[in-house]
């Protein structure tokens, strides 16, 4: 096919392909903790991040990534000590980040390469980008791959959790720099308005026809990486918005998979 030889296709696809199949790996477990937003206000952080990169003449990539991790690693702080309410901290971050980072962003006269981030612009990865994506997404990859079962019993129930003898603080700082990273990642995909959506969707997706946390793990990572893929191929035939599009064709899957959900209940159910 055309689009294969064109050299910022490829790189677009596979960037797509990465955020696909990691996002859900760490979002299924933000899902199952009811912190389905947590990658919004991370997001908002990595928005300031980003900025700030534009600002010091840095990769806005990286230093998207160092500020979001810094902002999965804040809210578990908050939230932790129990001083202020989780949603609390959520909105603290949300609205610190896009204030800072609009701050940054005035001052560093680039304002117009922010829209990039915010929207997302999968088809003007660099190389080098590239690298830094597959870096990111292998390190959660791994981290979701060494500390599945902790990590699970941890959004289960902490409490049963810490009497098991697990290290219930050192997992949700584990959890939430991890789910930080990816929304670093992600940003560039689908954009940080949109982050959250290849953590949660996927995942949400298929919660509706599993009947297991395994397979709702490994169902959401393949199908994350089908619709990422498929997202960007049908923006390219139709010249839209590779971000808004790839989450759009998630959002019809989910309604979808409803409905399969809907049917199957309804063939399980004996007659009236």
């Amino acid at each position: 096919m055309e689009v294969f030889g064109l050299e910022f296709m490829r790189r677009a696809l596979v960037a797509a392909l990465i955020v696909g199949v990691t996002a859900p790996s760490i979002g299924v477990f933000l899902v199952q903790r009811r912190l389905a937003l947590m990658g919004d206000g991370i997001g908002h952080v990595a928005f300031m991040g980003v900025a700030a990169g534009l600002f010091f003449g840095t990769s806005p990539v990286i230093t998207g990534i160092v500020a979001a991790s810094l902002a999965g690693a804040g809210i578990e702080v908050l939230r932790d000590k129990g001083r202020t309410a989780s949603d609390v901290a959520l909105a603290l971050i949300f609205y610190g980040g896009i204030a800072g980072g609009a701050i940054l962003a005035f001052r560093s006269g680039q304002s117009s390469k922010v829209l990039g981030y915010l929207f997302g612009s999968v088809l003007t990865i660099t190389s080098q980008d590239l690298l830094v994506l597959v870096a990111a997404g292998a390190l959660v990859l791994a981290t979701v791959i060494l500390w599945r079962k902790e990590l699970f019993a941890v959004c289960y129930d902490e409490e049963v959790a810490r009497v098991s003898g697990l290290a219930v603080r050192k997992l949700n700082f584990l959890m939430a720099l991890a789910a930080a990273v990816m929304v670093g990642v992600t940003m560039r995909v689908v954009g940080i308005l949109l982050v959250s959506a290849m953590l949660v969707i996927p995942v949400a997706i298929v919660q509706q026809l599993s009947n297991s946390f395994r397979s709702t793990l490994v169902g959401s990572m393949i199908l994350g990486g089908g619709l990422s893929v498929g997202g960007v191929l049908l923006a390219y035939h139709l010249d839209t918005s590779p971000g808004a599009t790839i989450v759009l064709v998630a959002i019809g899957a989910f309604f979808l998979a409803a409905l399969l959900a809907q049917a199957r209940e309804r063939r399980a159910s004996p007659a009236a």
